[in-house]
């Protein structure tokens, strides 16, 4: 059962911005409320006030920008999913959208609340790490933004200040010989928390790597990247050996956990599996064959 709360409903940004000042942290955003409502219900959360943002106008819109795309946080999964503009320039971005939850979700859930609730397991996290993506945080006193591997902090811990929305997500548009693959290991086809996902985005040139990202989800306190593995990469010719250590050096990037859904030992090991296979994926959209 819900706790008792007042309900605000600005008419925008900068009246939603007000009413978090005066009440943080007391004061809670919602928009899709797909984890916040849950969140409510069990007891984590008891706000004294929650502001609907989810009809804000600032916060809607996919469109490039200054060399970028620039996602409004307050974007929905489905919108994601159905953007010809992110399915161009980011298609590694759709494929986690596709495995997002179910449909229903899909149409509540937004890229900004994906990300704030600050879930080691986050979808949408790995693609946009593996993008180089920025965050964009909003408040009274301004604007500020942060790679988002700086955001995360901790399960569930993000850099978010409670009187601040996140207001976009900005990744830069894709050089000529980009790939990138995605994948989501879960107990279910569908509608599962992954046990294991990863993102991966190259850059390469005549077959040599010139700019690697590997981030993955649920293997970590938070969403990481195996930097070391990056590095690596870079300037390797993208063939099978350079792979396999790709692929080792991102299993020793991550601090799994066992639960219900997977021992640490199984994540460990399909961190580095699911790894060679993205970037073996990931260098034939390059365009090269070794």
């Amino acid at each position: 059962m819900l706790p008792e709360f007042d309900l605000v409903m600005p008419r925008s940004l900068n009246e939603a911005l007000q009413v978090l000042a005066a009440g943080s942290p007391e004061v809670l955003p919602i928009a899709g409320g797909t984890n916040l409502t849950v969140d409510m219900r069990s007891g984590r959360y008891e706000p004294k006030v929650v502001v609907d943002i989810e009809k804000l106008p600032e916060l809607k819109g996919i469109r490039r920008e200054n060399g970028q795309i620039c996602v409004g946080g307050g974007v929905t999964i489905a919108e994601l999913l159905k953007d010809g503009l992110v399915a161009e320039t980011a298609p590694v971005l759709k494929s986690a959208c596709a495995l997002f939850a179910n449909p229903l979700i899909r149409n509540r859930a937004t890229v900004g609340g994906n990300l704030v609730d600050g879930s080691p397991a986050a979808d949408t996290a790995p693609s946009l790490l593996a993008l180089d993506a920025e965050i964009e945080l909003t408040s009274q006193d301004g604007k500020r933004r942060l790679p988002l591997d700086e955001f995360f902090i901790h399960v569930r811990k993000t850099a978010r200040q409670p009187n601040e929305l996140v207001t976009a997500l900005r990744w830069a548009l894709p050089k000529p010989g980009t790939g990138s693959a995605f994948y989501k290991l879960g107990l279910r086809k569908a509608d599962a928390i992954s046990v294991v996902s990863v993102a991966v985005v190259l850059e390469a040139e005549k077959g040599v790597c010139r700019k690697a990202r590997i981030a993955l989800g649920s293997v970590a306190p938070r969403p990481v990247r195996a930097k070391n593995a990056e590095e690596f990469l870079t300037g390797k010719l993208l063939k099978k050996e350079v792979f396999e250590e790709a692929a080792a050096l991102t299993a020793q990037a991550v601090s799994p956990i066992s639960d219900v859904r997977a021992s640490a030992e199984y994540r460990r090991r399909m961190s580095a599996v699911l790894t060679r296979r993205m970037l073996e994926q990931a260098a034939e959209q390059t365009g090269w064959k070794e």
